[in-house]
């Protein structure tokens, strides 16, 4: 078998295979690690934390937050992310206002410019992904397609 097959036993095979899973959810965290470590360096402003640019695109996904919101979603604490949304308000990626049902509140929403550099990493992102893509056989994407639409249901529990 290719070092770069991930074995992994059946559901049900026998209790004692579980070094066999045990190896093969390493390997897996690893390659998935590395996969996403790789996809990470294609963004649109190279100065910009990934944390930065989550806060980014949780709010292109999910809309305006506050602070308390985005700190909980991101799982940081509110100082952390503080410095975050400053450091973003600052470079004019994110706007506060103040909530219109609740005048205590702050409101953190995406600025145009902090929507275009979501689109770009994106845009950028998918492209490098579709390149690397288009180097693999069918049979290869294929495999690749089902193990995104396992992995999409492994995160969603």
């Amino acid at each position: 078998m290719s070092s770069n097959v991930i074995p992994i036993p059946e559901t049900g095979s026998d209790p004692g295979d579980q070094p066999d899973l045990s190896s093969a959810a390493s390997r897996l965290r690893i390659a998935t690690f590395r996969l996403a470590r790789r996809m990470r360096t294609q963004r649109a402003v190279d100065s910009m934390s990934d944390g930065q640019f989550a806060v980014l695109a949780a709010l292109r996904v999910h809309g305006a937050h506050t602070l308390g919101e985005l700190a909980e979603r991101e799982r940081v604490s509110a100082p952390s992310m503080n410095r975050t949304v400053n450091c973003l308000q600052e470079s004019g990626y994110i706007s506060r206002a103040a909530d219109e049902s609740d005048g205590r509140k702050v409101v953190i929403s995406l600025t145009p410019e902090g929507e275009a550099v979501v689109e770009e990493t994106a845009r950028r992102r998918d492209a490098w992904v579709e390149s690397s893509l288009a180097e693999l056989t069918a049979q290869e994407r294929e495999t690749l397609a089902a193990a995104a639409e396992i992995m999409a249901r492994m995160v969603a529990r």
